[in-house]
């Protein structure tokens, strides 16, 4: 199946070659971005090991997980959020651009990977309203090819997002904590596993990755990592 899917990627990149979705020039690699642009894709090589908070100097606490530690146990966002993965990020996730995501998860794979993974990712899920009006989840496009190149096992049933709830990009983070306390619920009928990985988009204040943590730490599951492709630096407001 993976030679297959080799073959066809090849005949369809002879076919089409890849142009860059930021700048209209040749593709690299096989993807959709140049070379010049997908190194200035910001990285997040400094930052905090619990939150990955984009930090001056590397370090295991940045000050807001000394003072009020998250719920899980540590994070992996390899990129930042900012110019110009925020234009692809919108791209995929609002402009049903699947082109971009390809990119992106293409070159989150090639990233270092967390020194201890876990027995299966959970994407976080979106309420089916949300669904039906998006028309994916892009949560579970980043993590199939993810999971399938690290050889994690990925288990988009574990969780369920009961009820509807506000865009978190409109709300401050109070807020956002409020708008998704009780929005998650599990419904594994087998055991847990032992260590777990939430999987998102992006990660702004962390409010929606910290309640399913509780979630799934609640129900049993002894240690929740967060993952997602990037994250936000801290608000200057």
């Amino acid at each position: 199946m993976d030679a297959l899917r080799s073959r066809l990627t090849a005949i369809g990149h002879w076919l089409l070659p890849p142009r860059c979705l930021l700048c209209g020039d040749a593709g690299h690699e096989g993807l959709d971005l140049c070379r010049d642009c997908a190194a200035e894709l910001p990285r997040n090589a400094s930052c905090c090991a619990r939150c990955a908070l984009p930090l001056p100097l590397p370090a295991a606490l940045c000050g807001r997980c000394q003072r009020h530690p998250p719920p899980w146990e540590a994070a992996w966002a390899p990129f930042r959020y900012g110019w110009p993965l925020d234009r692809l990020e919108a791209r995929f996730k609002f402009g049903r651009d699947l082109a971009a995501g390809r990119s992106l998860v293409a070159l989150w794979r090639g990233q270092p990977r967390p020194l201890a993974l876990p027995e299966v990712v959970v994407p976080v899920p979106l309420h089916r309203a949300r669904l039906r009006q998006r028309g994916y989840n892009q949560a579970l496009e980043l993590a199939r090819p993810l999971t399938r190149a690290l050889g994690v096992p990925l288990r988009h049933d574990l969780l369920a997002r009961t009820r509807s709830t506000a865009a978190q990009s409109e709300l401050d983070a109070p807020t956002r904590r409020r708008n998704v306390r009780g929005a998650f619920v599990v419904r594994a009928e087998a055991p847990l596993p032992a260590h777990v990985a939430v999987l998102d988009d992006v990660m702004t204040t962390g409010a929606t990755l910290a309640e399913c943590a509780r979630v799934l730490k609640r129900a049993g599951v002894a240690r929740v990592d967060v993952w997602a492709l990037a994250r936000a630096p801290a608000s200057r407001r």
